[in-house]
């Protein structure tokens, strides 16, 4: 029995790799970020170049902290994952593997001309049905098309089986193994896929006028997809991934099922929240997919081999550590994201002020691509230090509303949230989640779960756990936040919230 499993976590703003033992605990890390591109307002793109290269670029960094056990760890990692940003849309070159557009990120707004003609006959919950998914900027359907119809040459090579497209599970697969696959999460996240059959719909893609040859083969989250080096399309990868050419790529999710995966919710009802670029809620629905009646999404939560897929509720925040980066990029109220905790403590409270950062619109439970974002309840009493407060609020407000949703949706009432991500460090934002939520929130020992999940689902492919009384016997406590506010002041606060989210419909209209 070989001794690890590594996963590759593909992110908005930043790649890892992350080498685990069998117990789920972290060897060795290395993680890069990369540009954040914006051509015009509402418009977010990524150098799917830059991912490939920032991706060799920390696996070889974490084989270099392993020191003098290199090789010795490279000859005993099982499996590789891969986990990713979902949503963000690449198309490219199958012969010369060039992008022929930079890659449309999930935040990106341009399609909400595609999509408002798509809801003119239907209306915004036309592929709901067959799909779990509004019509929405958000999804990567609309994003293909637009590649199709607007750069050139794009829709000739598609129609010749030239063109090929992926999110970013797709695109690292692709140039790691040759094989063009993704998984079911990844798939369910197109607005492409039927959430039934597990394949692609022909009459969405007819729609969407979208070739089926450049899609991707769908595929389980957990299974050998392709060898490191085996038919890689690159002939030049070179002497970074050398040493891991040969190890099997089996395990592929989406990032956010990925942390539902990590953290263990194999029950129906169980639930996670992610806080990071964008902060997202999964509940386990079970082995069929529960339509939502409150604006939430219903997706794939995973299928392990040949086992049933099984499905989740999703509520999507866009903005949620974006934010923080915001007051840092755009203001400069900080210098680094770790100091927003330390203004923000600097003030007994937010002053009155909240901040609905619909900077891509909002999603769940509202799905208002024209909404924007703003500052509400401002006085010349406010402080840097109330705007970094309301910043970290923000969050934990947009988490009870999905919170709120998944409630409704499923019948089922929390009585805790597993948490994961960067954010949950932060104490004060994690007071404040399970003050305004009133429900205890836990943060695991092993916080970034996301890579966790992926080496999980790899490590099962190919025997390297047995089944899931493994995985969750990895699973450990690390910290608990129990709620200490008012029932009172936690009305008076979520009211003023819902207040000042109505002011972002006004700015849309």
């Amino acid at each position: 029995m070989k001794k690890y499993v590594a996963a590759i976590d593909q992110g908005t703003t930043s790649t890892r790799f992350m080498i685990f033992d069998h117990s789920g605990n972290v060897i060795a890390v290395s993680q890069k970020e990369h540009r954040q591109i914006y051509p015009k307002p509402g418009w977010v793109e990524h150098d799917p170049l830059e991912i490939w290269e920032r991706t060799q670029e920390v696996m070889s960094g974490a084989l270099e902290k392993v020191g003098s056990d290199q090789l010795t760890v490279v000859s005993e990692i099982a499996a590789i994952g891969v986990t990713n940003q979902r949503e963000t849309t690449v198309v490219w070159d199958r012969n010369t593997g060039q992008p022929i557009y930079n890659a449309i990120v999930w935040q990106d707004t341009r399609t909400d001309a595609i999509c408002s003609e798509l809801a003119k006959n239907g209306g915004q919950d036309r592929f709901r049905e067959k799909t779990g998914l509004p019509l929405a900027t958000y999804f990567s359907g609309p994003k293909i098309k637009w590649i199709l119809d607007h750069v050139n040459g794009a829709r000739a090579k598609a129609e010749k089986g030239e063109a090929l497209f992926g999110n970013i599970d797709s695109w690292l697969i692709w140039n790691l193994t040759g094989e063009h696959v993704t998984d079911v999460t990844n798939a369910s996240r197109t607005m492409l896929m039927n959430l039934r059959t597990l394949d692609w719909d022909d009459e969405i893609l007819g729609l969407l006028d979208i070739p089926r040859a450049m899609l991707p083969q769908i595929k389980s989250s957990s299974e050998v997809y392709g060898y490191v080096g085996a038919g890689s399309p690159r002939p030049n990868w070179g002497e970074v991934l050398s040493p891991l050419q040969g190890i099997p790529v089996s395990g592929d999710l989406g990032d956010q099922q990925a942390a539902l995966f990590g953290q263990t919710c194999y029950s129906t009802g169980e639930a996670k929240n992610t806080y990071g670029t964008g902060c997202f809620m999964l509940m386990n629905t079970g082995k069929n997919p529960v339509p939502s009646k409150a604006g939430l999404l219903t997706t794939l939560a995973y299928k392990i081999g040949e086992q049933r897929a099984v499905y989740a509720l999703e509520g999507s925040v866009a903005i949620a550590g974006a934010l923080i980066q915001w007051l840092r990029d755009n203001l400069g109220l900080i210098q680094s994201s770790a100091e927003v905790e330390a203004l923000a403590s600097s003030v007994e409270d937010n002053g009155g002020i909240y901040i609905v950062p619909a900077f891509s619109g909002l999603y769940a439970p509202y799905w208002k691509s024209d909404a924007r974002g703003v500052i509400a309840g401002l006085t010349r009493y406010v402080n840097k230090g109330h705007i970094a407060r309301a910043a970290l609020e923000a969050t934990a407000y947009q988490t009870c509303e999905i919170l709120h949703a998944m409630e409704k949706d499923s019948g089922v009432k929390l009585t805790s949230l597993k948490v994961d991500g960067g954010m949950v460090f932060d104490e004060l934002l994690m007071q404040f989640q399970s003050d305004i939520l009133d429900v205890p929130v836990v943060r695991p020992k092993v916080a970034e779960t996301t890579a966790l999940g992926a080496a999980y689902a790899a490590g099962l492919a190919v025997g390297f756990w047995n089944d899931y009384d493994e995985l969750c016997a990895n699973w450990g406590r690390d910290k608990e936040w129990i709620p200490k506010m008012s029932s009172t002041l936690r009305e008076g606060l979520y009211s003023g919230w819902k207040k000042a989210v109505t002011r972002t419909f006004d700015w849309a209209e």
